[in-house]
């Protein structure tokens, strides 16, 4: 995709959570009868920075802003939606959310309980090296984007002092 400067956009698509949650009949069972669902009203905030997380979420529906707060200034990480599965790097690492999700729309999200995903993780472990693998690509998609960004912005720089 090319945009209005001829830059082109990175494309990086994210796995299907089916994909990612391939595992034997035993895990996926534990995981479908654990998984709670959230409905979400436009600007409810479904977790907060620096709270414990309670799970991994995958969004059914809506539009979700994720923003974080970094050296006491305010930084909009971007939108959430449908089928992304959000928070990866605090359901398999610290523990703690590292971002705000904030509903910016009426939605509902599927929430997998951290005791749930690490019973599934004993139970098969290949589970947590494939979501390790796509937080390598959340973390790579990001990347991406922050490249694409300031070239874009370079690009209408130049642009502008063509003009």
């Amino acid at each position: 995709m090319l945009s209005e400067t001829g830059v082109r956009a990175p494309k990086a698509a994210a796995h299907p959570l089916a994909e990612l949650l391939a595992c034997p009949p035993q895990a996926g069972d534990i995981l479908s009868g654990a998984a709670q669902i959230f409905q979400f009203d436009a600007g409810w905030v479904v977790f907060r920075q620096h709270q414990i997380c309670n799970g991994l979420y995958l969004l059914a529906c809506g539009s979700f802003a994720r923003s974080a707060v970094r050296l006491n200034t305010r930084l909009a990480l971007g939108m959430a939606h449908t089928g992304e599965l959000v928070e990866l790097a605090a359901a398999l690492g610290g523990g703690r959310h590292t971002y705000t999700l904030t509903a910016v729309s009426a939605g509902s999200l599927l929430m997998l309980p951290m005791a749930t995903l690490s019973r599934a993780f004993d139970l098969h472990p290949p589970l947590r090296m494939h979501l390790l693998e796509e937080l390598a690509r959340e973390v790579s998609r990001a990347y991406a984007l922050c490249c694409f960004n300031r070239l874009e912005a370079r690009a209408r720089r130049t642009h502008a002092k063509m003009v």
